[in-house]
Formats: structure tokens, sequence, C-alpha cells
């Protein structure tokens, strides 16, 4: 006798379905994402990102740690050059009251013979100095870099110069190249030839100052150019070698051509510190008592323009006008430098 299965109760919870889940909730839809095997975003809670003053409140010894330079940066660097902007527009002797004159200490500046005297020497002294020297840096880079014993030695001789103290140099170079005592003077005349007027003559003065900046800087320039040297492949020279290039060829197919970066470089810093040459002619010319000794010495023959500046400040106490000379020059500098930024630049891009 077969029996016949009971139907029980029915279901009163929410069943599953195509469209369910088990627990009655509608189901992914598997077609629009990875469904039930998503990661679910939680939200992030507001310490997980730090805000400025958090920031600063869990990093404050760090802080506190670098705050003397800028404290130190800002009294004595960047607000007296904010304050020469306002100086360079007002007349004042350093003691008395200010009286505000507009653009005629430009005017002035303009007009005034010894200011373009100042700018003309320093642009030769310039170009005396920095032209030789990157040039001979360049070839002591390529000789040190060629060497394989002593380097060492090589790179610390080449690098005394930039740090041993500008105004013993400058000292030294004046007793060399003096009139009646120097060195120089000394072996023409063993020599049986005339003496040469170095420290009197119009040229020669900035001759003797272009030599002292050629000194001081030639290995500093060196150590840079020999940096550059040392990340170049030594398989372009060997491939070079291999096909009969000599050491000219291969300096100027495969050694300049890489350095061009490098070289930019030197020409921008050297333009920037061949252009601010002060203490090499106050120096050389501080002893003579014929003339002001911050005057750039006979003819005002090495008054470069910093130098007059300085004269006009502390000499004659009129720091507005002086403020307007190093600002005029900063502009020049500034000038030629990006005009040296792009003749290089436009040389790399033809080549």
């Amino acid at each position: 006798m077969s029996s016949s299965p009971v139907a029980g109760p029915a279901p009163t919870g929410p069943t599953s379905g195509p469209d369910t889940g088990p627990t009655g909730q509608p189901a992914p839809d598997r077609s629009r994402g990875p469904g039930r095997h998503s990661r679910r975003i939680r939200p992030v809670s507001a310490g997980g990102r730090q805000g400025p003053r958090r920031r600063v409140a869990r990093y404050w010894p760090q802080y506190l740690a670098v705050s003397p330079y800028y404290l130190i940066f800002s009294v004595f660097m960047f607000f007296p050059v904010i304050y020469t902007v306002y100086l360079a527009f007002q007349r004042w002797d350093g003691i008395g009251d200010m009286h505000y004159v507009g653009f005629q200490q430009f005017r002035f500046l303009w007009d005034d013979p010894v200011f373009w005297l100042s700018i003309r020497n320093t642009l030769v002294i310039w170009v005396l100095s920095t032209v030789p020297m990157l040039c001979l840096a360049l070839v002591l880079a390529v000789l040190v870099n060629s060497t394989k014993r002593l380097t060492a030695f090589y790179r610390v001789a080449l690098f005394i110069p930039s740090i041993t103290s500008l105004v013993a140099i400058a000292i030294f170079f004046g007793a060399i190249f003096s009139n009646n005592f120097g060195l120089i003077n000394a072996v023409l005349r063993a020599v049986h030839m005339s003496a040469v007027p170095w420290m009197s003559n119009e040229w020669t003065i900035k001759v003797v100052i272009a030599a002292l900046m050629t000194w001081q800087w030639t290995g500093y320039n060196a150590i840079i150019y020999l940096a550059g040297l040392q990340a170049v492949p030594s398989e372009l020279y060997e491939a070079a070698r291999m096909d009969g290039a000599g050491p000219v060829r291969i300096f100027f197919s495969i050694t300049i051509p890489l350095l061009r970066p490098i070289i930019l470089f030197t020409v921008v810093v050297s333009t920037v510190t061949g252009l601010q040459s002060f203490t090499e002619p106050q120096v050389l010319f501080n002893s003579d008592a014929s003339t002001n000794p911050n005057s750039g010495g006979p003819g005002q023959a090495g008054m470069t323009t910093l130098l007059y500046f300085y004269h006009q400040a502390f000499d004659n106490n009129d720091f507005g006008y002086a403020a307007a000379i190093v600002w005029a020059f900063f502009l020049l500098i500034l000038l030629i430098v990006v005009i040296n930024w792009r003749l290089v630049q436009r040389k790399e891009r033809r080549s």
C-alpha cells in the first residue's frame, strides 16, 4: 500500500530565486561587475587623511630643526633684497630722512658716464677671464680623465684655488704683478726685456684681474667637467679609436657634444660669478694712496660695477643711487645669461 507525500505548510519567510539571494536580498548583477567577489569600499575615516594642521603637529620637531636657516635667510638676505627695491626710489644718506624721488635715480644712472665705464670694464674683464678659463678647464679635465695614477691628487690640486681666500690671492697677485718689485717684471729684466706697467696701464690692469679670476675658478670648472667625462661610456672612445679617429677628432666629435649640458651649466655659472667681480680690484688697489681705494686704480680701469656700487654706498653715502645701480646691473646679468642660454640651446638643436 503506497503512501502519498504529505504536503507541509507553505514557507512564510523569503524564498530564494533567480533574482534574490539566500537571505531574501536582491542578488548582485554579475553582468555588471564581479558580484559577490567584489571588495567592499570602506569609507575613509577622518583620521586617515591628515590635514595640514595635523601634519604640522606631527612633524613639528623637523620643522623646528630647519627653521633657523629660514629665519636667517629671511632677515639677512630676503628682506634686504626686497628693501633695496624700495630704496632705489628714495634719496637717503643712511642717517637722515628718506625722500621719494621716483625714477630720478634711474634717469641719472642712464646719463652717468662712470656707470657705463664700469659696465664696459666688467664686460671686458668677464670676457678675458671666462673664455680662457672654460677652455683651459676642459683641457685639464680631459688630461686628468686620461691618466690612471694620482687622480685624487690632481682633483685636490685643482680644487684648492677655489677654496683659498680671495683676499690672499689678490694680495699675492698684486705682489707678483707689481710695477717696481713684481716677480714678473724681475724676470723680464733678467732676460733684458723692458718692464710692463701691469698696475698702471688701462689694459694690463684688466689682464691682471682676469688672470686672478682665471687662476681661481679654472680648477673648479675642471672638476665639474671631469665628473661629466667619467659618465661618458668608454666604449664610445674605443669605437672611435678603432675607426681611426685621433685625439683631436675624438675631443671635438665625442667629448664636446656629450658635455654640452655641462658646458651650458658652467657658462651660466661663470657668467654670473664673472660679472660680480668686486674683491679682486678692491684689494689690488686698496693700498694705492694716490687714488681712491675704491676707484679701480689709475684711470678707473679696474672699476667694476659692483665696486662702483660699493663706492657710491659707503664712500658717498648715497644708498638710494647705489640700490638703483645694483638693480640695473642685475637686469643686465639676467639679460646676458638668457642670451648665453639661447645661443647654446640653438647650437644644440642644430647639431
